[in-house]
């Protein structure tokens, strides 16, 4: 197979000082992008508004390549491969590579070989080691591969939190200490009409628990409909954002089993973003049981859109949420049940998370996740 493509000639050469980034953008353009879509987006983004940086992006060869559209961001360009063979080239570390760059970033551990110029890759979490049970086993075996691959080869290994940090050296044989470089609470902007989304999602009047993930095992949220169904929660509905996952996770047949009433839960699936900020606006708290995150994009999210949040006692959640969330044992329903009624009943516990939590927010910001990559690059090149 060919090493490098060469970038079109409608992306031109930088001025002095100009960093040009190579982001892998594969992520955004699968059937769930998930958080590391979202991750992928938004340094783009960020990176690409910084008038020190040059950032494209650079795909599988796919006929639509919409979603890996950022502004800002040249391309994407799309390399010679469709994707399942360049994912195949890439684990035995061959293949094309983004070129014409001063360091390539892969976002996941879709990683390309290291060619002449640095090469970064992110890794989200450590559940493949921690959690296998949560992934496909092809999923947790190709995900543990990828990782060993990027540290022994990547410049710079990049993770969310220090409890990922701590967790990766644990299981992986790593050249350098990892980056820690802490993710961003998106813009979420409502809309000019947020009454027109509350109709149109028909949204609960009187507020309701919220949660906002892939309907997947880790996220917990069977705990989290055990919970709503335990005597002990609030007496409003759930309602859940975010599109299906693997593993067959059907919130309806899991209320059903745990006795949760029909019309106490609902699964909106994706939203817009626009319909996301008046969908967390409104909400009176979000539940993120997880069993293990790398970070808790969603918790910022809603700390930024002045939501309480609780969360379970995973190290990353609480790493993130500081002391601005209720945190309760991982898998524990009948605590998820009373801490969520406790914010729900309690205005002022929950003004105190919101105020705590919209200060927190604050230290979380894609510009400067954008710094932290940038001064890495630099050191790098």
């Amino acid at each position: 197979m060919s090493g490098e493509v060469t970038a079109p000639e409608s992306c031109p050469g930088p001025g002095p000082e100009v960093l040009r980034v190579g982001l892998v953008l594969e992520q955004p353009l699968m059937p769930v992008p998930g958080g590391t879509g979202r991750y992928s987006v938004q340094i783009a983004r960020a990176l690409a508004a910084r008038s020190s940086s040059r950032v494209s992006g650079w795909t599988a060869w796919h006929r639509d390549v919409g979603p890996a559209r950022v502004p800002g961001v040249a391309g994407p360009h799309r390399l010679p491969l469709p994707r399942r063979a360049l994912i195949t080239a890439w684990e035995r570390s061959l293949g094309p590579r983004p070129h014409g760059v001063d360091v390539v970033h892969a976002p996941t551990l879709l990683a390309p070989p290291r060619g002449r110029v640095p090469l970064v890759v992110t890794v989200h979490d450590v559940v493949p080691w921690t959690h296998p049970e949560t992934l496909t086993p092809r999923g947790a075996r190709w995900h543990r591969a990828m990782a060993g691959l990027a540290a022994g080869t990547a410049d710079a290994i990049v993770v969310p939190t220090a409890a990922v940090a701590r967790e990766l050296a644990r299981h992986v044989p790593l050249r350098h200490p990892p980056e820690v470089v802490p993710l961003g609470a998106s813009d979420l902007s409502p809309p000019a009409d947020p009454e027109e989304v509350m109709a149109r999602l028909r949204l609960p009047s009187g507020g309701y628990v919220l949660s906002l993930a892939t309907a997947e095992p880790r996220k917990g949220l069977d705990v989290l409909v055990r919970a709503m169904a335990d005597r002990r929660a609030p007496a409003v509905p759930l309602l859940l954002i975010g599109a299906r996952g693997w593993g067959g996770v059907d919130p309806a047949a899991m209320a059903a089993a745990s006795g949760l009433a029909a019309d106490r839960v609902r699964h909106l699936g994706a939203v817009s973003d626009a319909d996301l900020a008046v969908v967390l606006e409104r909400a009176t708290v979000l539940a993120v049981p997880s069993r293990a995150e790398g970070f808790g994009l969603p918790v910022v999210e809603a700390m930024a859109a002045g939501t309480a949040v609780v969360t379970s006692t995973d190290p990353a959640l609480l790493e993130v949420g500081g002391d601005a969330t209720v945190a309760v044992p991982v898998g524990d329903a009948v605590a998820l049940a009373g801490a969520l009624a406790q914010v729900v009943e309690d205005a002022g516990l929950r003004g105190r998370l919101v105020a705590a939590g919209r200060r927190r927010a604050q230290e979380f910001t894609w510009a400067r996740t954008a710094e932290s990559l940038a001064e890495l690059y630099a050191r790098l090149r």
